[in-house]
């Protein structure tokens, strides 16, 4: 394993440990899509069935079960727990607008038309697009909380940093994975205009907020 993904899958994590601290330390789910957490946990249930078909190694098993359990208790977090704070009103993206063409193209192109690479297929094209209703939500509500824009800024360095990953892949291994790093390079582009936000204006301490 190289170190761009090493520190890509620790990007990750952050991510995701620091959007759960954020819901469980304040009580509450305000300015968290509970849209896209319902997309990512579909993500990572999609992708790592293959947990009951092959071994990798044991950091490959265990961060595949910490995201799938993570991904699970934000979601229970939003709609059960603290549900009373969940702001529904702005949760308003059409994430079958998403999912329904992302299911379409998942059986058209794919490495291998089988139902477990139809479904991993379907997860790297989903996670591509998943952050949208986030991204929605906060240009809708005008601002995101500092907390907030940490967990997107950690997303999309993780997603950043996996396509630096696979650039070195190419060179020193001869791998290539056309499917993932076109998606890649698809989830990147949507966290471009967030990067700049963050570096110009949380960095100096002022709040982000997205065009409408």
């Amino acid at each position: 394993m190289n170190i761009f993904r090493l520190t890509g899958d620790l990007s990750h994590l952050a991510a995701i440990v620091i959007l759960l601290l954020k819901i469980w330390k304040t009580r509450s789910c305000a300015g968290i899509s509970g849209k896209s957490q319902l997309l990512f946990a579909l993500v990572f249930t999609t992708r790592y069935l293959d947990l009951f078909t092959s071994f990798i190694s044991l950091y490959n098993t265990s961060m595949k079960l910490i995201y799938i359990a993570c991904s699970y208790a934000t979601v229970y977090l939003i709609y059960m727990k603290f549900k009373a704070t969940y702001d529904g009103n702005h949760d308003t993206f059409r994430v079958e607008f998403l999912v329904v063409p992302v299911g379409g193209l998942s059986f058209l192109v794919n490495h291998d038309f089988s139902p477990l690479e139809i479904l991993w297929t379907f997860s790297i094209y989903l996670e591509s697009v998943a952050i949208l209703p986030q991204l929605f939500m906060i240009s809708k509500t005008g601002e995101a909380e500092t907390i907030t824009t940490h967990y997107l800024f950690f997303q999309g360095l993780y997603r950043a940093l996996y396509l630096i990953n696979w650039i070195w892949r190419f060179y020193f291994e001869g791998f290539f994975d056309l499917i993932a790093v076109v998606a890649g390079v698809v989830q990147t582009i949507l966290y471009c205009d967030f990067f700049y936000l963050y570096i110009t204006k949380v960095l100096k301490g002022k709040k982000l907020s997205l065009p409408a």
